[in-house]
């Protein structure tokens, strides 16, 4: 479908067929999804078995796959301002989905225009609910306000209003490839920022995809059942939020709510809809590239920004840190730069984009650019020891919302084997869980005197590390929005 769009408009315009090596700089594509969870691809054991997704298995079998890539905090907002900037929630300072990033935020599109890159950002922002004007560090936008909508969406298409007919996510695709096919100079590389709003709450696949997997039996995870065994260590908080907001047993219970969940089947299976559309999308990306001659010297990264809980603990979100909540997909493909096949193991996170991309792009990182994360591109370059140097760790803080009040703030410290878990402000215990013996987290050992030194070493370690950084610094927000703070534990 050709659009109805001018995007002779843009700043820059670009042609479609850039010589193979004609810079030996790389272009970028990097495409973000929003609450993806890292095991709904086909590619992955634990997806489910109807769902399908043929181009995220094609980029993991002909590139990377991060098989442990996580966010630093399970937020939209927050998320995402840590892939642009390479920092830490504490560090970028946006820390809900209700505010703009602060004033004289550096993103790292910005240091790919000054090496001589065309950057364009096509998608969902979500920093800021109202505002879809153009931001700095990009040559080419098309955004639109706040979450946005499936259909018939309002792009700001370099600072003019257009209205689409369609479904957002195909629209979204075809705003970014009409990009790519514009004339101009062989000699610049680019930047494609690809941001989507699917697979987003509340799930709405596209006319083509729906009642998909409707009638698909559905294996609803072990801690899902309300029962004594999956309460009976975990924090108090944890069953209360499966009464209120975020909360499976919130679902179906009136337009008073504000909050109209359908019932948990019907919300699987639209998720996975949306999912298989995302993937059809991701798809059309690739083959273009391809048929354009590109791929060979473009360098494709794939991400979600937050995971997303379908049942498990009683939930369904993300915000806290259980594995569903902080683990993501991650993908790179780049023919002739990364190998078929890698599987990448060490803890990676969001904040690791942005000096990622820099350095594959020749860009040199330093100290004044405050990133908090690191380049990942050894993890997939042929390796003259058995492991590089990596970080053992990753750390994880989410601030308590007025708006969304049944999750607290939590402050977390994550590593191949433990996770400890720091509740702040909030009258209950704290959790620890050993991911090799319970993947699932059902059982809190908090208490458990056998992991006392274990426990004490990772609490310790999780605030001198937030000491050192400033990252106990707890902002306190002038409430502003909805709240939604429903409850309904008997």
């Amino acid at each position: 479908m050709r659009l109805p769009i001018c995007l002779s408009l843009a700043v820059v315009s670009w042609a479609w067929c850039l010589p193979a090596h004609g810079d030996s700089r790389p272009n970028i594509v990097f495409i973000l999804s929003d609450d993806h969870r890292y095991d709904f691809m086909s590619c992955v054991d634990s997806c489910p078995d109807f769902l399908k997704t043929p181009n995220f298995d094609r980029m993991a079998n002909a590139g990377a796959h991060f098989r442990n890539a996580f966010v630093s905090t399970s937020l939209c907002s927050p998320s995402r301002a840590s892939i642009l900037t390479g920092r830490y929630m504490h560090h970028h300072g946006v820390v809900d989905n209700q505010r703009p990033i602060p004033a004289g935020t550096e993103f790292f599109p910005s240091h790919l225009q000054h090496a001589g890159y065309t950057t364009a950002f096509i998608g969902k922002w979500h920093m800021g609910h109202d505002d879809d004007a153009p931001r700095p560090g990009f040559d080419f936008w098309a955004s639109f306000r706040g979450q946005g909508v499936y259909t018939n969406p309002v792009l700001n298409i370099n600072g003019t209003q257009q209205t689409f007919d369609g479904y957002t996510t195909d629209i979204l695709t075809d705003v970014a490839l009409d990009w790519l096919k514009q004339d101009h100079s062989e000699d610049n590389p680019y930047l494609l920022y690809l941001s989507y709003k699917a697979v987003h709450y509340p799930f709405q696949p596209s006319p083509r995809d729906e009642h998909r997997y409707r009638d698909e039996a559905i294996d609803y995870p072990e801690k899902m059942a309300n029962t004594e065994r999956n309460y009976r260590t975990q924090p108090r908080w944890v069953l209360d939020r499966r009464y209120s907001i975020h909360g499976i047993d919130h679902m179906e219970t009136g337009a008073f709510d504000k909050d109209p969940v359908p019932d948990f089947d019907q919300l699987f299976h639209q998720y996975c809809e949306t999912v298989h559309g995302l993937d059809e999308n991701i798809g059309r990306v690739l083959t273009a590239l391809e048929e354009a001659g590109d791929m060979d010297n473009t360098i494709v990264i794939y991400m979600g920004d937050n995971g997303f809980h379908l049942g498990e603990h009683g939930f369904y979100d993300k915000r806290d840190a259980f594995e569903t909540s902080i683990r993501v997909p991650m993908l790179a493909l780049a023919p002739g730069r990364i190998a078929a096949g890698t599987k990448i193991d060490e803890l990676v996170q969001n904040i690791d984009v942005a000096p990622t991309v820099l350095d594959l792009c020749g860009i040199t990182l330093t100290e004044e650019m405050k990133f908090d994360g690191r380049s990942m591109q050894s993890l997939w370059q042929p390796r003259l020891s058995s492991t590089p140097p990596w970080r053992d760790h990753i750390l994880y803080e989410y601030h308590w919302e007025w708006n969304f009040p049944a999750t607290p703030t939590t402050l977390a410290i994550r590593t191949d084997r433990f996770k400890y878990v720091y509740y702040h402000g909030d009258w209950d215990q704290d959790s620890f869980y050993d991911l090799q013996t319970d993947p699932i987290e059902r059982h809190n050992l908090i208490d458990v005197p056998a992991y006392q030194d274990q426990i004490e070493s990772l609490r310790n370690q999780l605030f001198a590390e937030l000491a050192e950084s400033g990252g106990l610094n707890l902002p306190i927000r002038i409430p502003e929005g909805e709240r939604l703070d429903q409850r309904k534990r008997p």
